[in-house]
């Protein structure tokens, strides 16, 4: 599978996120400040995964590929079935994790954006993506 550390990368983070975050929601007072701290890590991973992808993607586009925000992370540039099923499954699950225990910790909120920086930048590494063509060009 291409691109399968990105993918494990992104169940990763959100396991790890989910094992703190579930414990501390449910009055485990020990994982309070474990809980906090990992989702503000997490959150911090995602920031160089973001201008990673942000970097990729720049590149990428000025090298003639039509990358833009809807077919990169819509699409994932055309990735594979079971591509996209992995990075969304992931994503949701952090999503439903960051909804469900976010009074309890509410940086928790912060955590999702490593998965999705991660659909991001699997799209800019792997993706497959149209040459840029004329539709948007101006006419005199």
């Amino acid at each position: 599978m291409t691109g399968r550390g990105i993918i494990v990368g992104s169940w990763l983070g959100t396991a790890l996120f989910a094992v703190t975050a579930i414990p501390a929601a449910v009055g485990v007072g020990a994982f309070d400040g474990v809980a906090v701290g990992t989702a503000l890590v997490l959150f911090f991973v995602s920031l160089p995964v973001w201008g990673l992808a942000f970097a990729l993607a720049v590149s990428r586009s000025a090298q003639g590929d039509d990358i833009v925000v809807g077919n990169m992370f819509g699409s994932l540039g055309g990735a594979p079935h079971d591509v996209r099923v992995q990075l969304y499954a992931s994503l949701v699950v952090s999503l439903v994790v960051a909804g469900g225990t976010a009074f309890a910790d509410p940086f928790g909120v912060l955590v999702p954006m490593l998965a999705l920086g991660l659909v991001g930048l699997w799209a800019a590494r792997h993706g497959t993506f149209p040459p840029r063509g004329a539709r948007g060009a101006r006419q005199a």
